[in-house]
Order: C-alpha cells, then sequence, then structure tokens
C-alpha cells in the first residue's frame, strides 16, 4: 500500500525514504524501477545545472517524469483504476489529507475497494470517486452539503452528493432539492439532475461514505471512507474560514463535531428524502421550507462573498 500514499505524498524537495511494495508482479516491479529511474534522473538534474536557471525547467521535468512512472505504477498496481482516480484529486486536497494516507484503515480500504471493483459492480466508477474533490478545489470552498452513500442505482452515481449524471430520471430526494429550490428562490427544477454547476462554484457536495455497491445501499459503509471523509471535513473546517455547512439530516448533523462553529457556519434540516422531507424534529426545522439556499447565500452576502448561483446547472 505504499505505493498508494506516494500519490497523496505533499509535494517536496526532500527525498522520502523508500517503502516495501506489497505486490511482487513483474509488472510492479517494473513501475518500481521506473519510478526510481525517474528521482534518479531528478536528482541527478538538479546536482548539475546552474541555480539559477534550473527552478522551472526542473520542476517542469520532475514532474513529467513523476506523472510518467507514477502512471506506471498505477496501471500495474492498480488495474481497475482507483489510484488514478484519487491522482486526479486538486493538489490542494492532495497536501492537505496526505498523512491520511499512512494510517492503517486507509490500507485496508484501498485494499478492499480493489476487490470490490474486480468482483462486482460498484458505483461511483473509480476514476470519478473523487469528483467532489477535483471540482472544488479546497481553496474555492464556500459551502459544504453532506451526504451519505452514492446512489446505486445503474448510471447515477457520479461522485457529487445528490447529484445523478443528465439523462438519468431523478431521485426522489433530488426531486424535494429541486422543490425546496423552487419554493425559496424562485428557481425552476431544470431538465437534468446534475449538480456540477453548483461544485464548480465552490459547493463542496461530499458524501460521508464515497462508493457503494450496485443496489446494495450502505454497503460500503464502515469500511474506512468515513474516517477519510471526516478528515475533509476537518480539512475544511482548519484551513478556511466563513464556510456554510449545509447539514441534511441525524447522520449529517453528526459531523457538526468536526466543524468550529466559532469560524464557520451550520444550516440543519431534516434530510430531503420523501421520508422526512415535511417532518421537522426536535432540534431541526422539515427540509421543505427550511430556506437553506437563500440562507447560505446572506450569510455569504454579509461576510463579504460571492452569492451561489442556484439556477446555474
Amino acid at each position: 500500500m505504499s505505493d498508494i500514499r506516494g500519490f497523496f505524498a505533499p509535494r517536496s524537495g526532500k527525498k522520502r525514504p523508500a517503502q516495501p511494495v506489497e505486490t511482487t508482479s513483474p509488472s510492479a516491479k517494473k513501475a518500481k524501477a521506473a519510478v526510481e529511474s525517474a528521482a534518479a534522473e531528478d536528482a541527478s538534474s538538479a546536482s548539475t545545472a546552474n541555480e539559477e536557471v534550473v527552478v522551472e525547467d526542473q520542476a517542469a521535468r520532475v514532474a513529467r517524469n513523476r506523472e510518467a512512472a507514477l502512471a506506471k505504477l498505477g496501471a500495474a498496481d492498480d488495474p481497475v483504476g482507483l489510484i488514478e482516480a484519487m491522482a486526479t484529486a486538486h493538489v490542494s486536497w492532495r497536501d492537505a489529507l496526505a498523512g491520511e494516507t499512512a494510517k492503517p484503515y486507509f490500507a485496508r480500504l484501498m485494499a478492499y475497494l480493489r476487490g470490490e471493483y474486480e468482483r462486482h459492480t460498484v458505483f461511483p466508477p473509480a476514476k470519478e470517486v473523487l469528483a467532489a474533490l477535483e471540482m472544488c478545489p479546497l481553496e474555492g470552498v464556500k459551502v459544504v452539503v453532506l451526504g451519505q452513500d452514492p446512489y446505486h442505482g445503474p448510471g447515477q452515481a457520479h461522485g457529487l452528493a445528490f447529484s445523478v449524471n443528465r439523462g438519468v430520471p431523478l431521485p426522489p430526494s433530488l426531486r424535494n432539492i429541486y422543490k425546496e429550490l423552487e419554493s425559496d428562490i424562485g428557481v425552476k427544477r431544470p431538465g437534468h439532475g446534475c449538480l456540477a454547476g453548483w461544485a464548480k462554484q465552490g459547493v463542496l457536495l461530499l458524501n460521508t461514505c464515497l462508493t457503494v455497491r450496485s443496489r446494495n445501499a450502505n454497503s460500503h459503509a464502515n469500511r474506512g471512507w468515513e474516517s477519510y471523509t471526516d478528515a475533509i471535513i476537518r480539512a475544511v473546517s482548519r484551513l478556511r474560514e466563513g464556510v456554510v455547512f449545509i447539514l441534511w439530516g441525524k447522520p449529517a448533523q453528526k459531523k457538526a463535531a468536526l466543524i468550529n462553529s466559532g469560524k464557520h457556519f451550520l444550516i440543519k434540516s431534516t434530510h430531503p428524502s420523501p421520508l422526512s422531507a415535511s417532518r421537522a424534529a426536535k432540534d431541526c426545522p422539515a427540509f421543505l421550507g427550511s430556506r437553506c439556499f437563500s440562507k447560505a447565500n446572506q450569510i455569504l452576502a454579509e461576510h463579504g462573498e460571492a452569492e451561489i448561483a442556484w439556477s446555474d446547472l
């Protein structure tokens, strides 16, 4: 699993000590050799080039060599493409979450997911597992909407909580989200269920569990994703200011303990599921009628941030 962790390590001039590789397949050995060769070439360039001219050229060369070598390693060590998906997460997230990959739960999670993707149909596709982080860099997060696990029907999940691919019928929770959007700020229901337009404006649409087996809700719960997504929430709380956290339902509201309420804002309601959308809880209003979208924009405006164009979908 040390090779997986290498994808998430913060970029630094200091070389990390070599770690043992679990696989001994010829393809993995070749890939490892490619990484070592790339590192050797980088070190040689650094020692012989003129210091004043080297910075930009060497940085570009290092990046190219590293990406090429790691791509080979990923292909050998991860045939389903899961490592590649994680490597696409924005660099701000890779740096903020680098420490997580050294923890035992992460190695267990990666081993479990490799088996799941190889033996079962799993959603979303591996290349989209971290789409929420790829579309919404850490430094741009203004709003966080927490979900639970991805939709488990064919073609639905694509890495953004509550969102579905274009052309896919709207799930009941998303229909209620659109219903509240229209009631709250007058946005007519769009002809699709893709929420990527929100993500690109700084809305982190984060499920607390990032994968699921087909037609088996919560099947990947308690395998390690919760620890990883808790780290994402903590990173936002620690490194950002004035973020609006929209917490729908009890599981999401339990995550409030991870958020510094002294510098962030919490909006709570019941979940948009038809089972709870119209029912208030003891400590929060019903989702329908909660006006979460206008409240979020009011908070952002009061603190000098651009509002979310919720109609931009």
